[in-house]
């Protein structure tokens, strides 16, 4: 059977209501298409927890800091919904874009604390972009839970923060990082890298793991992450924009592991920025 695309908001609305009327959950899972394992398996959560699951894929021009970069993402809407198709999901929601940003549109979502640090100040807007289409997504759909995967560990904040400021009434899961053999997070963005940069790219999550165990050990970060940042130039990353440890809980800086903690880093390898985290 064919997983049903809608693009209009009544149409998505009518199915809801209908959920709704007999009691039934709706899962979410808000992806920007270009679908991998790690997309399905937030859809294979959603399905474990939810009654009903919708697929959405938009590719928000709001969370886009390059006009480059939003012409280069990929959009594979028939190969998306090829791969969606085993999961049996009830529908995939690709709205037309006057269903999110319709003629006149002036609201934007921001927030403060959480998006001031490591993505933020190197991609300005972004996440009042992400704050923004999320929450019309949450809106749109009524859904009860919301999937999203740790990969984006600060975007997955910002959106618990985001929902639970406005009253949404939704809960957000966070689901773990799924990766290649290697230990590369997978991504819609790995799509553009040479078989070459895959290798090396690679090489990054070993790397992580490798200061998790110094620091578990009760080593000093500084140290660390100034090794770490001339093994990445070693390997041909031309820009390092961060690593990070920081608190699990709010995204402070840390210098020891005294708390529960993640290993975050951004680097462009290729001509594509890679982003990773893990837990400490």
């Amino acid at each position: 059977m064919t997983t049903p695309i809608l693009r209009r908001l009544d149409d998505l609305r009518a199915l809801r209501r209908d959920w709704t009327r007999k009691g039934e959950t709706l899962g979410l899972v808000p992806t920007m298409g270009a679908l991998h394992a790690g997309h399905l398996s937030l859809v294979e959560a959603a399905k474990a927890a939810c009654d009903h699951v919708v697929v959405t894929i938009f590719v928000n021009p709001r969370q886009f800091n390059s006009p480059e970069d939003l012409a280069n993402y990929p959009r594979t809407e028939h190969a998306d919904a090829e791969k969606l198709a085993p999961f049996g999901v009830d529908a995939i929601y690709v709205p037309d874009p006057d269903q999110i940003y319709p003629e006149g549109y002036a609201t934007t979502v921001s927030l403060s604390g959480v998006t001031e640090v490591m993505e933020g100040p190197n991609r300005p807007g972004h996440f009042e972009g992400v704050a923004t289409v999320v929450a019309k997504l949450f809106l749109q759909s009524g859904a009860d839970q919301a999937f999203f995967g740790e990969k984006d560990y600060q975007q997955l904040m910002v959106v618990k923060r985001m929902a639970r400021d406005l009253d949404i009434p939704i809960e957000v899961i966070g689901c773990p990082t799924v990766r290649e053999v290697s230990g590369l997070a997978m991504s819609s963005r790995n799509m553009r890298l040479s078989p070459q940069a895959v290798e090396i790219a690679g090489q990054v999550n070993p790397m992580m793991e490798a200061a998790a165990a110094r620091l578990r050990a009760g080593e000093d970060y500084a140290p660390i992450e100034a090794e770490m940042r001339a093994s990445l130039a070693d390997l041909g990353f031309s820009d390092v924009e961060y690593i990070d440890l920081r608190s699990t809980e709010d995204l402070s800086a840390m210098t020891r592991l005294d708390t529960p903690a993640r290993l975050f880093i951004a680097a462009w390898l290729d001509g594509v920025r890679l982003i990773d985290n893990i837990a400490v």
